[in-house]
């Protein structure tokens, strides 16, 4: 396989570039495209004409009406090298504004952060595919290789409107793609007041979303019963709420868990890892999500009248894998369930890990670094799910990268899905600098 040419000139960043990044991600916030209220189509034209205004043709795909995604190509110096695709969602999760400091789609600019949902999951990192796009467009730079960037609908309920059908119905579009770069990964992790990890993503757990049914004897509620699926249900559902998976120290989270340990002058013992984590301060917080499979009751429903016991009831888990322990998963859910409660699958998708080598993550690390000097790129599991899920039955390596530098007391995991999520103004020009260094180099 080709490699990246080393003696290829970099062109930074713009100046234009790194404004611009800031008003294209407020203007992405103000589209409520809250999944599934709403609909992608309105930004996603916009989308193809920010992307026209510099003459990148796109593509706008309609999965269902008003569920679209925009896919464009830019041609790379080296076309014989596999392209490699960057992708991001334009659907974000609902907000509920009488929760928030600010209006939750007014793209709000307030102490040296933009405010609104979406902020950094993830139109930030639209917005800095946009901008970095436009540059290499307004200057004439050239990727390394070819590139495909995909702008995509349904992230946020599975991409069954998005990525997994595009997938299905259009896979031309990823023609000569074997690699890919989206969300969950690449983001700045502080250790100290000075050093940061930067976490790239290289694996995911699987998804395991379920619905239980109990059935048991309906009845008048004053009357004993022993067959109540209202009982069964609840006490299987505190069986699997209160169950503790075993740690399973996959290779990925191995390999951070070191470098965190080596940054902090102490050693890591994989024979005692909850010793080891005790001395990793917030890292062991941060980690434990990805050390163990998880299941965790959401959701209930059951009856219609007080005085009534109903013969069925049913509820959602939220279960999630690590990869090379599904089975493990499924057995320990199918011991803790009562006899009289059955499962069926809601959501079920696989979990994904892939080596953290190759020129790709030499170009990562590098750019991070070439931003960042006091930043340390490792290789990192995501705890939950992407669209990388759908292109991986392409066989297209995935990985997690959005190159996003945070201040040191910003609780980057709590904004996820939450209330006032906010991006730095900085992190959104670093964004930028990071993926101008990298799409030259990959």
């Amino acid at each position: 396989m080709s490699t990246p040419d080393p003696t290829a000139t970099l062109v930074p960043a713009s100046e234009e570039a790194q404004a611009e990044v800031v008003d294209l991600c407020a203007e992405l916030i103000r589209f409520d495209t809250s999944n599934p209220t709403s609909n992608e189509r309105a930004s996603a034209d916009w989308v193809v004409g920010r992307l026209a205004e510099v003459g990148i043709a796109s593509e706008l795909i309609e999965s269902a009406p008003g569920r679209a995604s925009v896919i464009a190509r830019i041609a790379g110096r080296d076309p014989e090298r596999g392209a490699l695709m960057v992708h991001g969602h334009l659907d974000v999760v609902p907000a509920d504004a009488s929760e928030w400091q600010v209006p939750p789609f007014s793209g709000e600019i307030r102490d040296g952060y933009l405010w609104g949902r979406g902020a950094i999951d993830m139109k930030d990192t639209v917005a800095v595919m946009l901008a970095t796009a436009r540059h290499f467009a307004r200057t004439g730079t050239r990727p390394s290789r070819d590139l495909v960037l995909a702008f995509l609908a349904d992230e946020e309920a599975g991409g069954t409107f998005g990525a997994h059908w595009l997938v299905e119905h259009r896979p031309e579009l990823f023609s000569g793609v074997t690699e890919a770069i989206g969300e969950g990964g690449g983001f700045s992790f502080a250790i100290d007041d000075t050093r940061r990890l930067y976490p790239i993503e290289n694996a995911q757990r699987g998804m395991a979303w379920m619905e239980l049914t109990a059935s048991g004897r309906a009845g008048h509620g004053s009357s004993p019963n022993d067959e109540n699926a209202v009982t069964d249900l609840a006490e299987s559902l505190t069986r699997i709420g209160r169950e503790t998976f075993p740690i399973r120290l996959i290779e990925p989270v191995r390999v951070l868990l070191e470098e965190a340990a080596r940054l902090y002058g102490v050693e890591f013992d994989e024979n005692d890892i909850e010793g080891s984590l005790a001395k990793l301060g917030p890292v062991s917080d941060f980690m434990q999500v990805v050390l163990r499979n998880s299941a965790n009751p959401t959701m209930f429903n059951a009856g219609y009248q007080t005085n009534v016991i109903p013969g069925k009831a049913t509820a959602r888990v939220d279960g999630r894998f690590l990869p090379g322990h599904e089975q493990e998963l499924i057995d320990t859910i199918d011991r803790l369930l009562l006899p009289s409660v059955s499962r069926e699958w809601v959501n079920h998708d696989i979990a994904m890990e892939t080596t953290f080598d190759g020129p790709l993550v030499d170009a990562m690390c590098d750019a991070v670094r070439a931003e960042d000097p006091d930043g340390h790129p490792v290789p990192y599991c995501n705890p939950g799910g992407t669209d990388a899920k759908a292109f991986t039955h392409l066989d297209i390596r995935c990985f997690g990268f959005k190159g996003l530098k945070l201040p040191h007391d910003l609780d980057y995991g709590r904004l996820f899905h939450g209330v006032d999520e906010r991006v730095p103004l900085e992190g959104l020009r670093f964004g930028v600098r990071v993926m101008t260094r990298l799409w030259q180099s990959c």
